[in-house]
């Protein structure tokens, strides 16, 4: 299946600094793909220049089109929920409703009612009135009731209790993922999206230093609990990091060596993202 994205040495610079330094990345139809960085990574200005709201060097194409060029047509398959709400705070839900419904061709009003039928939203509601969770529920609806064949999600929970971020990713797949659509997020939250992801993509300084199938990243990094006495044989190895845990117990993180040769150092197990991700940005704050 050809790619929904595909960039090529994007460089993007904000003064001095670089967001974007040379990034290329692909990702595939049908997927599901967190886009994973620190603070001023590159995260969101790779979003933006996949969405054409910022000029930027390199080649990017999008469902087919350069986004600089060709942005109106590319809306029409692309919705993209912020991590700061955007509706209006004089704005009653059902006239939301009616906005978008009379905006994009591809707004399906009862399947936006139907996905509100389940929470605390009424149509008189206004936007002001309205808790951040319920807010993102009316955003979530409103999008979800597009056929769009790319969801861009840029920190999608940020701000919210940890029961309506459940919800908002479990709705997400039960509702309205399939093999048809792709979903793009990108969030500090990696271990509530590590479950529904298909691949992963790590950004560091404006450059993806990880980009790889969630089934690949198990198969090619291994965390080891080492045993009392081993611990020399097993940096020998070259673990691309080491971290002490309770009662002097030492986690090591290897990357592609075989499991065979991990096995008599300890405990051997697939690494958490978390921990994968924070293995990989050591220094990034420093």
């Amino acid at each position: 299946m050809s790619a929904v994205v595909n960039a090529t040495g994007l460089r993007k610079a904000y003064r001095n600094k670089l967001a974007l330094d040379g990034t290329s990345f692909e990702i595939p139809a049908g997927r599901i793909v967190g886009l994973i960085g620190p603070n001023g990574a590159g995260k969101t200005t790779a979003l933006k220049a996949m969405l054409g709201l910022i000029p930027f060097e390199g080649r990017m194409s999008v469902l087919g089109r350069d986004p600089r060029t060709a942005r109106d047509e590319l809306m029409r398959e692309v919705c993209f929920i912020a991590d700061v709400a955007v509706l209006p705070r004089w704005l009653r839900v059902r006239e939301a409703i009616e906005f978008v419904a009379g905006v994009h061709p591809r707004f399906d009003r009862a399947r936006c009612e139907r996905f509100l039928a389940g929470t605390k939203l009424e149509p008189q509601m206004k936007v002001r009135e309205l808790s951040k969770g319920m807010i993102v529920q009316l955003h979530l609806a409103l999008v979800m009731a597009i056929d769009a064949r790319l969801l861009v999600l840029d920190e999608p929970t940020l701000g919210l209790d940890i029961l309506y971020r459940k919800q908002f990713y479990q709705r997400l797949l039960e509702d309205y993922f399939d093999e048809e659509r792709t979903i793009l997020i990108t969030t500090h939250q990696v271990e509530e999206v590590e479950h529904i992801l298909t691949d992963v993509m790590f950004i560091r300084d404006g450059k993806i230093v990880l980009d790889s199938g969630m089934e690949q990243v198990g198969e090619r990094f291994t965390e080891v609990l080492v045993a009392e006495g081993r611990l020399e044989e097993a940096r020998r190895l070259q673990p691309i990091d080491e971290r002490a845990q309770a009662f002097g117990k030492t986690v090591m993180l290897f990357d592609g060596v075989p499991r065979d040769r991990l096995a008599p150092l300890g405990e051997a197990r697939t690494p958490g993202l978390a921990d994968l991700f924070v293995a990989t940005m050591k220094g990034t704050y420093e």
